[in-house]
């Protein structure tokens, strides 16, 4: 954990860290927070679940648009347009009491979606060595992963008191907050976008980028369906409350997952290790749908969490190895249109099938899926053989340089 010490010397590390952590924990908000505002304003889960949908698509819809945007533009502009939009927008749903009101807010919430995780990922590589790039997607991805831990134990806890509004109120000044404050740090401004070489290949006709958008297909539409049936089991039970503290379980695993991700060598490749969790993921997941809101789900998840947050530090880096010059924004924006998509459209099905049949059925959505993009990555696993490849910190180096370098 020593390297964890070294890392938080570079001064831009603590500031990006800290000035985008409360937009962070807004965003560990929103999602739950709309749920349990659409479930008490029409009494209804299905049309909670499909509140969520509506928000999710339209945000994935966007995102690899912003992320071509920002590749081309930079994100000082986007911040400062998207985070007040989205700030208002959620006091709009928050105000919202009618059903179709409620849903309109909902999906025009996911269009004024602020960029902040896009925005920060493609600044390690200029503000960290070589050396500490996957510790420092490491140490991001665990930030993320407490800021998901606090923000369900906040939302849930105003959402069930005697002051349900404030649960999206607040969701609402962190991210204003949050936001403003990335947007207005000197790393934020001085960065520039990378430069497309002249032999550059397109994104979408890259066979390592379209086998990942696969793959997040079905990962997309199994985590949506998660999202909503933890809430929608719960709420069915009658212990709504139990969802706070079951996601905050699995957050902290996640915490500790991705900081375990982060002590990895660097001698490993960044397809095996995430070939190696892949598998360990998928068994873990097998247990889920017999599980019951409680300390069964609980235990579930933070082994679920214990694997995602090591998954998500070496799924960045498999990214980062295959995708195409001058794409490190819209790479990932991208990979999030088509996984995001797929997860609207999960947790839709899965707040009508938690509704209408049951909410196991919803939860077992998240085992199949996990496991056919386990079955898509090993299929086409050549097509990431740039991931596969263990580069000398030199070789990193040059590579980080030569993309940082205006002239290309």
């Amino acid at each position: 954990m020593n390297r964890y010490g070294q890392l938080l010397q570079f001064d831009h590390v603590k500031v990006l860290l800290i000035s985008s952590f409360p937009a962070r924990m807004a965003y560990g908000m929103i999602a739950l927070g709309t749920f349990f505002k659409a479930e008490s304003a029409t009494k209804s889960i299905a049309v909670a679940g499909l509140a969520i949908g509506l928000e999710s698509f339209s945000s994935a819809m966007t995102a690899g648009v912003r992320g071509s945007l920002m590749d081309k533009w930079g994100f000082k502009w986007p911040l400062r347009l998207f985070v007040p939009c989205y700030a208002c927008m959620i006091l709009a749903l928050n105000a919202s009491h009618e059903r179709t009101t409620i849903l309109v807010f909902s999906f025009l919430l996911g269009l004024t979606s602020p960029p902040i995780n896009l925005s920060i990922r493609p600044i390690w590589k200029s503000v960290v060595p070589a050396e500490y790039l996957r510790i420092a997607y490491a140490l991001d991805t665990s930030v993320i992963s407490a800021a998901t831990v606090l923000g369900p134990v906040i939302v849930t806890t105003l959402a069930l008191s005697s002051h349900p509004g404030s649960a999206l109120a607040v969701c609402s000044v962190l991210l204003f907050i949050g936001g403003t404050a990335l947007a207005l740090t000197n790393v934020s401004k001085q960065w520039k976008p990378e430069k497309k070489g002249k032999t550059g290949s397109s994104l979408f006709r890259s066979p390592a980028i379209r086998l990942l958008m696969l793959e997040g297909c079905f990962i997309g539409f199994g985590m949506g369906a998660f999202d909503v049936g933890v809430p929608a089991f719960a709420t069915i039970e009658g212990v709504p409350g139990r969802t706070a503290w079951i996601l905050a379980v699995m957050g902290v695993a996640n915490i500790f997952g991705g900081l375990l991700g982060g002590l990895v060598s660097k001698r490993t490749s960044p397809l095996k290790v995430f070939t190696r969790t892949y598998y360990i993921w998928f068994i873990v997941m097998l247990p889920l749908a017999f599980t019951y809101p409680g300390w069964s789900m609980a235990l579930v998840g933070a082994c679920l969490g214990l694997c995602g947050g090591a998954q998500q530090v070496f799924y960045l880096e498999v990214m980062e190895a295959v995708r195409p010059r001058g794409s490190a924004i819209s790479s990932l924006g991208w990979l999030w249109t088509v996984e995001g998509t797929f997860m609207s459209f999960g947790a839709a099905v899965g707040g009508w099938v938690s509704n209408s049949i049951s909410p196991r059925v919803c939860l077992s959505f998240s085992t199949i899926t996990v496991g056919l993009g386990l079955i898509v990555l090993l299929i086409g696993r050549e097509r990431l053989a740039l991931a596969n490849k263990i580069p000398t910190p030199e070789q990193d180096l040059n590579a980080m340089k030569e993309n940082a370098s205006p002239s290309h």
